[in-house]
């Protein structure tokens, strides 16, 4: 059978290893098994999430309303914009899929950080359209710009990932607005905020506020989910904000009822839950200490993070032998050889669990 010839080099995006593998494999029991691959919120999510959705769960039977009207509305309200400028996705990813579709092409390319979230390349090689990435890991504005003025015309979407996943750093938001100020009203930049509340919270210099952006940039958009801060992974909530013109295209790419009617009700409830996320902050940057501390007395090369995950790369140490050593103790970290780097990307997970994981890697150190 002969499929889209865009498919062959298309390499499928790996996932964190699931819990239920681990078990599987190793016969490890699932309780005893640490899972710190995904940057899953690792307190769960707000107890009020759990009751609301416990509540309408014989209602699964039934389409939630397609207008999101309820979650619209509070996400317009918690970010000061129009409910037009709001268009949800499964996950965040979904919405970066619209923006591929939208404005790339055989002739349109994406233009993205040398190492990013690697669903910006696979949406794009899908659409048929070319990926140029700048050399530098992180996100290098220079180069970005040197790249986007050579390429402009073969250049239809920019991606600026704010925190970087998967290596953690951040932009400064005066530095976007700065860079976006070059670049033409017809090229659609996609500030991925899939990590914006951490990076806030750590750092005032790096928020980016969604209506200051739009107003001042019509051509950009923002991206959000509650697969993080609000612990909402497995019920795929994403959400994209923009001029209002620009999410009525994007709008138009999404398929009806693209989340589910718990997953739209755990939204809602989430958002009005801010001590639960602000929680989740403080005890996620307390915990990251522990590692900072750890690389630094073991002469480990650590990524500054503003997410809730951080970065282990190694000179001498095999990463991927120490993963997977890890892994059949029942340890699961990020392997990032895919990404061309000695590295391991551990997300910041319960106190207990971080003094085991720190205590393994040490062991296990050559």
């Amino acid at each position: 059978m002969k499929f889209n010839e865009n498919l062959a080099n298309l390499v499928s995006y790996e996932a964190g290893k699931p819990i239920e593998l681990v078990v599987r494999e190793y016969g490890i029991d699932a309780k005893d098994v640490i899972k710190l691959a995904s940057n899953e919120n690792p307190y769960g999510t707000s107890p009020a999430v759990v009751k609301a959705v416990g509540e309408i769960v014989n209602k699964m039977h039934l389409y939630p309303d397609d207008s999101y009207f309820e979650l619209k509305a509070a996400l317009a309200s918690k970010f000061g914009v129009s409910e037009k400028s709001i268009v949800i996705g499964s996950g965040s990813d979904q919405v970066i899929e619209f923006a591929v579709h939208a404005k790339a092409n055989a002739n349109k390319g994406i233009l993205t950080a040398g190492i990013t979230f690697a669903m910006y390349e696979i949406y794009a090689k899908a659409a048929g359209a070319h990926v140029f990435k700048t050399k530098s890991k992180e996100h290098d504005l220079g180069e970005f710009l040197q790249i986007y003025n050579a390429k402009k015309d073969e250049i239809g979407v920019v991606f600026l990932c704010v925190p970087n996943n998967p290596l953690g750093g951040c932009l400064d938001a005066e530095e976007i607005y700065k860079f976006l100020e070059q670049i033409d009203a017809d090229t659609l930049v996609v500030i991925d905020g899939a990590y914006q509340e951490f990076a806030k919270f750590k750092d005032a210099k790096k928020e980016i506020k969604p209506r200051e952006l739009i107003a001042k940039f019509p051509n950009a958009i923002y991206l959000g989910t509650f697969s993080k801060a609000y612990g909402l992974g497995g019920m795929r909530v994403g959400y994209g904000i923009g001029e209002e013109s620009v999410m009525s295209e994007l709008g138009k790419l999404r398929a009806p009822f693209n989340i589910t009617t718990l997953s739209l009700k755990a939204a809602i409830e989430a958002l009005k839950d801010e001590e639960f996320v602000k929680m989740t902050l403080e005890t996620n940057f307390e915990e990251m200490k522990k590692y900072e501390k750890f690389a630094d007395k073991h002469g480990i090369k650590r990524l500054p993070s503003f997410t809730n995950f951080i970065v282990f790369e190694f000179e001498r140490q095999n990463a991927s032998e120490l993963a997977q050593n890890l892994l059949k103790k029942g340890i699961i970290l990020r392997d990032l050889k895919g990404y061309g780097l000695n590295a391991v990307r551990i997300t910041i997970g319960l106190p207990s669990q971080n003094d085991v994981v720190l205590k393994q890697i040490g062991g296990n150190l050559k």
